[in-house]
């Protein structure tokens, strides 16, 4: 939204300079031209950059029966995605047309919020055997680069941090099949896909809280610890919530980003973890989740985010979003539950 508004006030000021060279001059001012130039090669790019990245096709060979190869592959490759996309790393861009884009930025947001909580449990959990083992040492200096601010322009920058990141995924991943020494481990156990799981609820509650705040709603605010507080605070246990009008694309499209690394990442624990996935009779509750997350990922056949309310006759592509990220949520839960089982 921020975009088309600056689009359009860029637009009508290039409009009135060649209007207004043609009336002096009784011809148009090149000027004007190589102005009227540059802002169609900026609306170009802006709209070439602002196209989501397709999923991704990965080379992994699924005859290779390495434990973890595939989750680590798809980690270094979403984070190709995200540095080398068009227009490549755009969130923390302060030159035109990037700077007044924020649809991919947000996209982008929301897939380094999962890339940092899968590096997280790579290091934590995933290649450690129990809680007293040591860390991998290419893990534990992966996982620091990624959590650098998004949106710092200056040292340190996100995209050669993120970029190093990378690096130590790939010494990692060479350890973990063997072509270097020392061997990496990685240990596909139910408590280790258990501790990742969870992070991912967590994430994917928020997400959907915050796109269904689109239309505005009375949320709990929480309740107080004694019996005697209830009574005194039952006035302010209720407030209201709505996501501010200019931002309701934003989380959309955080929401879309979230949903498209999910997608990649639990496709690699259906690889990975499979052995586990079978033995708890949990790999159709995985692909429900996955099913779900592929549905929200549709193309949205509007030039706008529409923000119509839950039962008015326009569109409200938050709630819709909302909808399938509930759902994959609900799947989520029942996952976890089927994976604490013995």
């Amino acid at each position: 939204m921020k975009f088309f508004r600056k689009t359009l006030t860029m637009c009508h000021s290039v409009m009135k300079r060649i209007k207004a060279a043609g009336e002096i001059s009784g011809f148009i001012n090149p000027t004007g031209i190589v102005g009227a130039f540059i802002f169609f090669v900026l609306v170009f790019f802006s709209f070439r950059w602002s196209s989501e990245p397709d999923f991704i096709a990965s080379s992994y060979n699924e005859n290779e029966n390495i434990s973890g190869h595939r989750i680590v592959a798809t980690l270094i490759e979403v984070v190709d995605v995200l540095l080398k996309k068009p227009g490549g790393y755009l969130s923390n861009d302060v030159l035109p047309p990037s700077v007044c884009l924020d649809n991919i930025p947000s996209w982008e947001f929301g897939v380094l919020v999962q890339v940092r909580d899968l590096s997280k449990a790579l290091r934590e959990s995933f290649s450690r055997s129990q809680s007293q083992s040591s860390e991998d040492p290419d893990l534990s200096f992966a996982e620091p680069r990624f959590n650098v601010d998004h949106l710092s322009w200056a040292v340190p920058w996100p995209e050669s941090e993120y970029a190093e990141g990378q690096e130590f995924l790939i010494s990692y991943m060479e350890r973990l099949n063997g072509k270097r020494s020392p061997t990496a481990e990685f240990f596909p156990r139910a408590d280790n896909l258990r501790y990742w799981l969870v992070t991912v609820e967590t994430r994917l509650g928020s997400v959907s809280q915050r796109l269904s705040s689109s239309v505005g709603k009375h949320r709990i605010a929480g309740l107080p610890d004694t019996d005697t507080d209830i009574e005194t605070s039952s006035e302010n246990v209720r407030r209201h919530v709505r996501t501010p009008w200019l931002l309701i694309d934003n989380v959309f499209y955080e929401a879309r980003g979230t949903a498209w690394a999910l997608v990649h990442f639990l496709r690699a624990v259906n690889v990975d973890f499979g052995d586990i996935l079978e033995k708890k009779r949990a790999r159709a509750s995985l692909q429900q989740i996955i099913y779900e997350l592929e549905s929200s990922l549709q193309i949205v056949n509007a030039p706008i985010i529409l923000n119509g309310s839950g039962y008015g006759m326009f569109a409200n592509h938050s709630l819709v979003m909302a909808s399938y990220i509930s759902r994959a949520n609900a799947a989520l839960i029942d996952l976890r539950e089927l994976l604490s089982q013995g």
